[in-house]
């Protein structure tokens, strides 16, 4: 069952294999016998891809109730609750994993020294089921409706340049500024769309987006941050990421009369997964971690 859950979530034989670290053979074997005793086909396969049909869209939804359910008598059976143990797949944006949770992991060791971690820190989009990942934590509006969405924090941007920028440019004194020579903006483009997000900007009940002059787009956090100390242009980015590079002069705060809304941060997870205990106590500590850092959910 858990091997035909795994193709259905990947697409794919590889990939599912992959996922459980189990050779192909064996992978296909196991669905082959499922089906068999069965007696119904579950999937289709062709040489570019795999299909579940529609007896196996039927039967995946009503196993995976079970699989899970199964999941939690032997956590229950194998572990004392109060002592989590096990290894959890967790998805973090770069600044959120480099600047925040790396830093107070081992606080979490010292707690649960039985739970390993295997973190993705990365700005990428990935696929929670795909990817066989726990949860992600993410920054923005939750465009799949499908997933379950809980509001952890918020995070307030600032907008600035490098002295050594201001000195070649002169100082913009309005967002606008940003469209018009001799500045220029660094851009910041979603991996899975290639969009570029526009600098956004609030005043009263007065909002504005701008795309800015750009010679350079990046899709990494570090590198957005490293591209404003450089002097590359003007960037726009979370407070808490450089806080100590405006502290020390080296990025210039900017437009003081405008100011940006605040940015939810959800922790997200597939409502068909299992919430462990391994997994309640490192949601309950991601909370704790973002909350002494100032970026709680209120």
């Amino acid at each position: 069952m858990r091997a035909f859950a795994r193709v259905v979530e990947t697409g794919s034989f590889t990939k599912a294999a992959d996922s459980m670290d189990l050779p192909k053979a064996s992978l296909t074997r196991l669905v082959q016998a499922l089906e068999a005793r069965l007696r119904v086909q579950l999937l289709t396969r062709t040489t570019r891809k795999v299909t579940v049909t529609q007896d196996g869209a039927v039967y995946y939804e009503r196993t995976m109730a079970l699989l899970n359910e199964l999941e939690a008598i032997d956590q229950g059976m194998l572990h004392d609750n109060s002592k989590p143990r096990g290894r959890l797949r967790v998805d973090v944006t770069t600044l959120t994993g480099s600047r925040v949770l790396i830093p107070a992991m081992a606080d979490f060791h010292e707690r649960y020294p039985d739970v390993e971690i295997a973190l993705g820190v990365s700005d990428r989009s990935i696929d929670l089921l795909v990817d066989n990942v726990d949860f992600v934590l993410r920054v923005g509006p939750v465009q799949d409706a499908g997933l379950v969405a809980r509001k952890v924090g918020q995070i307030r941007f600032v907008t600035c340049a490098s002295p050594a920028y201001l000195a070649a440019h002169g100082t913009p004194q309005d967002p606008a500024d940003l469209d018009r020579a001799p500045h220029h903006a660094v851009g910041y483009f979603s991996s899975r769309t290639g969009r570029v997000f526009p600098f956004v900007f609030h005043r009263g009940d007065e909002r504005v987006e701008i795309q800015g002059r750009r010679r350079l787009d990046v899709n990494d956090s570090n590198a957005y941050v490293a591209a404003g100390l450089a002097g590359l242009g003007v960037v726009q980015l979370a407070q808490y990421a450089v806080r100590e590079q405006v502290e020390r002069g080296e990025l210039v705060p900017l437009f003081p009369d405008w100011h940006h809304n605040a940015v939810p941060v959800y922790l997200v997870y597939s409502p068909n997964r299992y919430v462990s205990a391994r997994m309640r106590v490192f949601i309950d500590w991601i909370v704790e971690t973002l909350a002494k850092k100032g970026l709680g959910p209120t």
